[in-house]
C-alpha cells in the first residue's frame, strides 16, 4: 500500500558526490521516522541516517560529516548527500519509512535499494 521508490544511485569516483532520493507514494496519512540503511556483504542492513517528520537526524559514525539527510514532508520524500564518499561506501542502499496509513493502519516499508559504487 505504500510504495518507496529510490533513484539517485551510481558509480563515482573516491572523494566524489551523489544525492539519493526515495519518493513515498500510496494510501499514506502521516510519516514518521524515515531511513537510509545499507547491507555490506556477509552483514545484517545497518542504518546509515535517520530523520524523524520534526528534521532530528541520526548519522552513522562512518558517515558523520561527509553525508546529510533531510526530507520535504510536503512531497514525501527523503534525500541522502553523499560527500567525500569512498569505496567502503559501495554498497545498495535502502530508504526506510513508518507511518500511518489513511485506513489508519501503521506501516514499515522498504524501497527495492540503489546501488552506490565508489571505485577509482
Amino acid at each position: 500500500q505504500v510504495q518507496l521508490v529510490e533513484s539517485g544511485g551510481g558509480f563515482v569516483q573516491p572523494g566524489g558526490s551523489l544525492r539519493l532520493s526515495c519518493a513515498a507514494s500510496g494510501s499514506i496519512l502521516s510519516i514518521g521516522t524515515m531511513g537510509w540503511y545499507r547491507q555490506p556483504p556477509g552483514k545484517q542492513r545497518e542504518p546509515v541516517a535517520t530523520i524523524t517528520r520534526s528534521g532530528s537526524t541520526n548519522y552513522a559514525d562512518s558517515v558523520k560529516g561527509r553525508f546529510t539527510i533531510s526530507r520535504d514532508n510536503a512531497k514525501n520524500t527523503m534525500y541522502l548527500q553523499m560527500n567525500s564518499l569512498k569505496p567502503e561506501d559501495t554498497d545498495v542502499y535502502y530508504c526506510n519509512a513508518v507511518g500511518v496509513l489513511r485506513n489508519t493502519r501503521r506501516f514499515n516499508d522498504w524501497g527495492q535499494g540503489t546501488q552506490v559504487t565508489v571505485s577509482s
